[in-house]
């Protein structure tokens, strides 16, 4: 509290309070021994804050034993006097305290004794305290234990100044014993500290001793360091940064040149940065700051959207089945994959597919030579498929054709010139620069020893000099600038005028199990009259004859189904009968069975189960592949008589074991055989009894009638038999 205040006017027209001088706390008497030490603490209040100054004798104390310690607080100090000397330190020790409104002083008396001067029950220390290291925030002990008459108090000096416990919010402490206990340590605990030994006979220093509080020096680090982050446009995220180390650094967020923590916000450790509406993606940095020093880590926020479509898609390399594309991503952010999309241009279908394209070039093969295609990219990500790229054209590469011309056709203009015409291949591959016409008169030599005709790209020829009145063989190709294609099947001529040349693209299909529907083409301007055709089975020299009118197909009826045919045709006309074609194939349509399976036969195996065998209908009969066979069967007595089927039975199987029987029952069994059409006839029934069981139980119900005669005893028994799955052909009685 502060002494005497009144107002002093200031230059600035307003009044200055001052107060005089008060001591808060006065130097007291002690006595002393020589060689030790002294102490006397003087503070006081007062407006402005007095100036604390020591006097010896009315002179200012000087003296290399004589020291001055300022309290941090500016509210006075301590006057230390060390070593004492007897007679020299003794005297009477003031103090005052100055201000602009006055002064005050105090004074205290100091006894130096020698040491057979000390009397009884001057304190002793017993136990001073002892250099200690201790980790901040640990708990220090300073020991001190002392005695005397009567028991004296302890008190605390840091520095040479005095223990101020009560400012230290309970963190140091003073126990009973007199150890100094400083809890959760700091850095400014760190010093000299003296116990203090003090009652009516006087005063004694301990030795100092030095405590040391260690402070881990470990420079940060990130114990949960950012992660990247994938949020749909507009979303929010949490970013989470912690770092340690000792000190514990500070942690803020930055992005790019801009901070986000501001700067009397910043925590320590730990820092989670809240990110709203996000619309586009970024990168935020984590900084951790220690006097240790600084170290970043980045995370970077994607906004989950549609990849945009790639770029400068171009076509770098064709062949005539393959096309080379690259192109450039188009998207900042990398992608998952590329999709290629392609279609014909002359295709009415719709694209073609090519996923997880991984590189930014590829090669599509299996295209069809000499053809326009469209090509198209896509990027992919894991929200889905962008756009695609603007489409790029190009023309593969030329190839010789793959197909034959179509519908060649021939006729004699004269017994030795022979019109020969055709259609452009189905499958050209390239511009088709010609054709040539391979004939000769020996079918069976090979193609480059017969007579070549070339001809420009036009779709018909002629062909002179040809020897009157015998069969040629004709064969037509066409060519690209890459090479040859196949040439076309074999059309035979009669060089003989009026005569129909061999039917062409002649063809054979199935139409029902007994019926093959045969078309042709028809002979260019030849006066046909009648067609003849001739069919037989493969394997068979019986040839069967047919001759009708002139027409484009024919059916053939009254087939064997599942079948194989040949057939060949000629054209005749007025002037005679022309060549035939050489022998097509194919097969009537498969159909049912038309007979059962051979050979039904039953074996009983037990009281509960047959054994059904058989052989597979006759081949001619089957009418197809026997893909299964079925067995009905039918208990001929008793309560359950359902007719009852089993299906699935492989196709290889000849036997089949039926379980689960009735005992001692007689049944009747079907078998029948499946094609892929459906099933054939059943077999005729063949009966079996399952066997007996051997096994009987007591009869159901008995009785005995007991009579009694002098002479004998004699029994009447009634029984009536249980149900039995076997033949009873004797009761025993027991009695």
């Amino acid at each position: 509290m502060c002494g005497t205040c009144f107002a002093v006017p200031s230059t600035h027209n307003y009044l200055l309070t001052h107060c005089l001088p008060s001591f808060v706390k006065s130097p007291e008497d002690q006595t002393g021994i020589s060689g030790g030490v002294a102490s006397f603490v003087c503070q006081a209040t007062g407006e402005p804050k007095p100036r604390i100054t020591w006097m010896k004798k009315g002179k200012k104390v000087s003296s290399q034993r004589f020291e001055v310690i300022e309290f941090d607080d500016g509210s006075g100090s301590v006057l230390r006097i060390q070593p004492l000397r007897t007679h020299r330190d003794e005297a009477i020790y003031e103090c005052t305290a100055t201000n602009s409104a006055g002064e005050i002083n105090t004074s205290a008396k100091l006894t130096v004794l020698e040491e057979n001067q000390i009397p009884h029950g001057f304190p002793t220390i017993d136990m001073g305290p002892q250099l200690k290291v201790v980790e901040k925030t640990r708990t220090a002990t300073m020991l001190c234990a002392a005695s005397g008459n009567p028991d004296p108090e302890i008190s605390w000096f840091k520095d040479m100044l005095p223990v101020d416990i009560s400012s230290s919010n309970g963190r140091i402490k003073q126990l009973r014993s007199g150890a100094l206990q400083i809890e959760n340590s700091e850095e400014s605990d760190q010093g000299k500290y003296e116990c203090v030994a003090m009652n009516s006979a006087g005063t004694r220093y301990s030795a100092p001793a030095n405590l040391y509080v260690r402070v881990r020096r470990v420079p940060p680090r990130f114990s949960i360091p950012p992660t990247n982050q994938e949020v749909m446009p507009g979303g929010s995220v949490n970013l989470t940064c912690v770092a340690v180390g000792s000190p514990m650094p500070y942690v803020k967020w930055t992005m790019g040149q801009t901070e986000l923590t501001k700067e009397e916000e910043m925590p320590m450790g730990r820092n989670v940065l809240e990110v709203t509406n996000i619309r586009e993606s970024a990168n935020y940095t984590c900084v951790a700051i220690s006097s240790l020093g600084m170290i970043e880590a980045t995370a970077q926020v994607t906004v989950k959207a549609l990849p945009k479509p790639p770029t400068s898609l171009i076509v770098t390399e064709t062949t005539a089945t393959s096309v080379t594309l690259t192109w450039d991503s188009g998207n900042p952010e990398p992608v998952s994959y590329y999709m290629i999309q392609y279609r014909a241009k002359s295709s009415d279908n719709g694209f073609q597919e090519v996923e997880g394209v991984a590189t930014t070039r590829y090669s599509i093969g299996g295209l069809s030579p000499y053809s326009e295609y469209e090509f198209r990219v896509m990027a992919v990500n894991n929200i889905g498929r962008g756009p695609p790229s603007d489409p790029v054209e190009t023309r593969t590469g030329e190839q010789a054709p793959s197909s034959p011309p179509l519908h060649v056709q021939a006729r004699m203009l004269s017994a030795s010139t022979m019109l020969v015409q055709w259609g452009p291949p189905e499958e050209p591959n390239g511009q088709i620069r010609g054709y040539r016409v391979y004939y000769s008169s020996d079918l069976t030599a090979p193609l480059s020893a017969w007579q070549k005709h070339n001809t420009d790209d036009s779709s018909l020829t002629t062909i002179s000099g040809l020897t009157p009145d015998i069969t040629y063989s004709l064969r037509v190709l066409g060519f690209t600038s890459v090479g040859d294609g196949p040439p076309s099947d074999i059309l035979q001529v009669k060089t003989q005028q009026g005569v129909p040349a061999q039917p062409s693209s002649f063809e054979a299909e199935a139409e029902l199990d007994t019926r093959i529907v045969l078309t042709w083409l028809w002979p260019v301007q030849d006066p046909i009259t009648k067609y003849e055709l001739q069919f037989w089975e493969a394997g068979s020299e019986n040839k069967i004859h047919r001759t009708f009118n002139p027409a484009g197909s024919y059916a053939v009826e009254g087939l064997k189904p599942d079948t194989l045919y040949r057939f060949s045709l000629a054209a005749r006309s007025e002037m005679g009968l022309g060549v035939y074609t050489q022998p097509i194939e194919a097969r009537t349509a498969q159909s049912t069975p038309s007979a059962p399976p051979q050979e039904v036969h039953l074996v009983s195996l037990s009281s509960t189960s047959l054994k059904v065998s058989w052989v597979a209908p006759p081949a001619a009969s089957r009418h197809g592949a026997i893909v299964r066979y079925s067995i009905s069967y039918q208990a001929l007595a008793g309560e359950d008589m359902e007719r009852l089927e089993v299906t699935g039975i492989g196709a290889e199987a000849t036997s089949y074991v039926l379980d689960g029987l009735d005992k001692w029952t007689e049944y009747q069994v079907w078998v029948r055989a499946h094609t892929d059409v459906g099933p054939g006839p059943e077999s005729a029934p063949v009966k079996m009894r399952t066997k007996e069981d051997g096994r009987l139980t007591p009869p159901l119900k008995q009785s005995a009638l007991k009579l009694f005669q002098p002479l004998f005893l004699e029994a009447v028994c009634h029984y009536f038999p249980s149900p039995s799955s076997a033949c009873i052909t004797q009761f025993s009685l027991s009695f």
